[in-house]
């Protein structure tokens, strides 16, 4: 069974894998790390990088690689903080949902 995707679940993901490299990371990368724990589509994730890079969660260079241009996303300050809030708000929903799920079996007959 998968679970739906949110925009907000989206978001702290890119953000989190963009976080995992100091210098940033290219796009590409970007996508593929996501896609392995997530069901989503690449061209799903290049809006996403653009909205986090428009509202200023991340940031971009170019750095020349075999010839070619790259695009690199490096998470910002603001980023930062906002990747925090994502953080202790998913420990606060997974602790609900865990509780629902798997502490509060009662049964009614």
């Amino acid at each position: 069974m998968m679970f739906n995707t949110g925009a907000a679940l989206l978001d702290a993901v890119v953000l989190a894998v963009a976080a995992q490299d100091s210098g940033g990371t290219y796009g590409y990368k970007i996508t593929q790390d996501v896609r392995a724990v997530l069901d989503v589509s690449e061209s799903a994730l290049y809006p996403v990088l653009r909205r986090l890079q428009t509202g200023g969660l991340l940031r971009t260079y170019d750095q020349e690689f075999n010839g070619r241009n790259r695009r690199y996303y490096k998470i910002t300050a603001q980023g930062k903080k906002e990747l925090e809030s994502y953080r202790q708000d998913w420990k606060m929903y997974t602790e609900k949902i865990n509780d629902i799920l798997f502490n509060n079996i009662t049964e009614e007959n």
